[in-house]
């Protein structure tokens, strides 16, 4: 029986305290504070928010005027009576389409940040989120489905998921029991051959198949590529979830957390919230629409009187004929995923929220490589 520690759930988001010196521009953005941690002592607009919106007092200050580094921080832990050494590192998710590398992630974290669906393909962005353990910091990357790619959306979405495993510490290969994919398998041993990290297999959905196909796809696998360890779980329930993290703790290199205890992910709601209504559009349309659609944000802003945040979003699609789908009759498709999204988005932010969808036909988008660019691909 492995001995460890029992990760905790955290909030997704840092709060302003009432009456604190903040420029309320960035309460909705939180990349920006994971990406620099700045500590400023006037309360500058960058400082670093804690939980409850108190501000992280207790940071080391550099000798560069006021940053605290990762060492800082390390040592802080350190001076504060931890015996063990403190490791942390990054973890890349990789898989084929439709293995669950999404909701592995979901079930980690404790939280949901990355969007999932039956349908393959769902991830398309490099989606951060961090566990703090009590001796630990995994910073997992989600990558999307590595596939043989032929569209140049597919193709830019394979290209950062390849560059993020050669990034990460270690890689954490998510294999389908239920629906082996012996051609996106095929490729993901080969990139793991020239990368050389330390690879762990988790073989995902054991609550899906019976526990006699389990031994056999060990063994299949184990023939393929030297794994540090093959762990089969299931992220729907959770099963052997804890086991697998302390493994890949075991496998961290020491040093001291990259990301501040309170935080969760580095994206900013902006996109988290796009990426929900995204995710109501996989859900609740059919054939092609899904991979026919992006989802951007026009505004994203809070009405303090009211305590609501307004929030315009516009679907684009490739062609005339696929607004209707998207509309709906009378415009109760477009109205349900609206609704479904909205209330998603509450989760994440706390607050009520006034969502507006507009729909927008840009002929042709996931082959135009500037199109590509101003989505975010």
């Amino acid at each position: 029986m492995l001995n460890c520690e029992t990760f905790e759930k955290r909030p997704i988001l840092s709060k302003y305290k009432e009456g604190d010196n903040f420029n309320h521009r960035n309460t909705f953005s939180i990349s920006r504070i994971a990406r620099k941690l700045h500590f400023v002592p006037k309360f500058e607009p960058d400082a670093v928010i804690g939980q409850k919106g108190v501000l992280c007092k207790g940071l080391i200050a550099s000798k560069s005027g006021g940053i605290p580094t990762r060492e800082s921080r390390f040592m802080e832990k350190k001076r504060a009576g931890h015996k063990e050494a403190f490791k942390s590192g990054y973890v890349a998710i990789a898989g084929a389409p439709n293995a669950g590398k999404s909701t592995l992630l979901n079930r980690m974290l404790g939280f949901k940040i990355s969007i999932t669906s039956r349908k393959p393909q769902t991830t398309r962005n490099r989606i951060l989120g961090v566990v703090h353990r009590a001796s630990s910091q995994l910073v997992f990357m989600d990558t999307p489905g590595i596939h043989r790619a032929k569209s140049a959306l597919n193709i830019r979405i394979v290209d950062a998921a390849l560059s993020t495993m050669g990034d990460a510490d270690i890689i954490l290969l998510v294999g389908d029991l239920a629906n082996s994919d012996p051609e996106s398998e095929s490729i993901l041993i080969k990139n793991m051959e020239k990368i050389k990290k330390p690879v762990i297999l988790a073989l995902n959905k054991t609550d899906a198949v019976s526990k006699s196909v389990i031994p056999g796809e060990i063994n299949r696998w184990s023939g393929a590529y030297n794994f540090e360890a093959i762990i089969p779980v299931s992220a729907k329930s959770g099963e052997r979830i804890e086991e697998l993290l302390c493994v890949m703790e075991k496998l961290l290199p020491e040093g001291p957390p990259f990301y501040p205890d309170d935080m969760l992910t580095d994206l900013p709601e902006r996109f988290i919230a796009a990426e929900m209504i995204r995710e109501r559009v996989f859900r609740l349309t059919g054939q092609e629409i899904p991979y026919a659609t992006a989802v951007t944000i026009e505004s994203f802003e809070e009405k303090k009187r009211k305590g609501v945040v307004k929030i315009d979003a516009i679907i684009h699609i490739e062609r005339d004929s696929q607004k209707g789908i998207i509309i709906g009759k009378n415009g109760s498709k477009l109205k349900q995923i609206g609704e479904e999204a909205r209330k998603e988005i509450e989760k994440l932010i706390g607050k009520r929220v006034f969502l507006q969808l507009f729909v927008k036909v840009d002929k042709d988008w996931s082959k135009d490589d500037i199109t590509l660019k101003k989505f975010g691909y």
